[in-house]
């Protein structure tokens, strides 16, 4: 059970990139954190033995997975004040939209979309009944919620669809005390944009290098996200590498 004021979060997709580092954020912070994710051996790199770390292996595009986990954050600490829908997959990145395979749009609205929706719900329907009522989520989008990248069409898709999903739960909250928000991240350093310093197609068609930041200020600005009073939201939050190509994309 967890300690009397501790703040419990779920953080998706806590085996590597942004969800390791707001994992460790939120962990050093003093929160108590579930840890999701496909690979196990992947979560309790992330836990690093933290007694305040719950990891429980879980794709989150399987309905059945989505409701263990919360079953098992229940169990553990009794409430959730925190879900970091964070858990997501580019897809095969630099396929034209005529040649992309079904299968492979498929996985991407699986992960991004359906996946992000299973762990909202279940959050919400759990902040909704427990007591003290209300609690937050978190969605990562992307600056791809805005402006895509050549040959992204389902990544772009599923985060141009994350941002109805946040104005949606927001919307649906406010009776229950949940407040919603959305994180828009450009060219934070992890593996999945380690490609960027190698040279990414722009919009001309030109392979470009581009500037990326330090995960821990995205997982800075989540935890300022994450510990607002209820009374107060950040809806949409965008943080970039300063000089990447966005405001001007194309």
């Amino acid at each position: 059970m967890r300690t009397e004021g501790t703040k419990i979060a779920i953080v998706t997709g806590a085996g590597s990139g942004i969800g390791r580092a707001v994992a460790l954020e939120l962990l050093g912070a003093g929160w108590s954190v579930a840890l999701a994710g496909r690979r196990e051996e992947k979560l309790v790199e992330t836990a690093g033995g933290a007694r305040e770390a719950l990891c429980v292996p879980t794709d989150v595009s399987r309905p059945e997975e989505v409701a263990a986990l919360h079953s098992a954050v229940r169990e553990r600490f009794g409430r959730l004040d925190l879900l970091f829908n964070n858990a997501g997959t580019f897809g095969p990145g630099g396929v034209p939209v005529e040649e992309l395979d079904y299968a492979a749009w498929r996985h991407v609205v699986d992960t991004n979309l359906n996946g992000a929706f299973l762990c909202a719900q279940a959050a919400y329907r759990q902040m909704k009944e427990q007591d003290p009522q209300g609690g937050r989520i978190i969605n990562n989008g992307s600056v791809s919620a805005h402006t895509p990248r050549p040959h992204s069409v389902a990544y772009t898709a599923t985060k141009h669809a994350l941002t109805g999903l946040t104005k949606s739960l927001s919307l649906d909250g406010r009776p229950y005390g949940i407040a919603v928000g959305q994180i828009d991240i450009g060219n934070a350093a992890t593996d999945m944009t380690e490609r960027m310093s190698r040279g990414v197609v722009q919009a001309n068609g030109q392979l470009m290098a581009e500037p990326v930041m330090d995960v821990a200020d995205v997982a800075h600005t989540v935890r300022h996200m994450a510990e607002l009073p209820l009374e107060a939201n950040v809806q949409f939050a965008t943080v970039m590498a300063t000089t990447m190509p966005y405001v001007g994309r194309g």
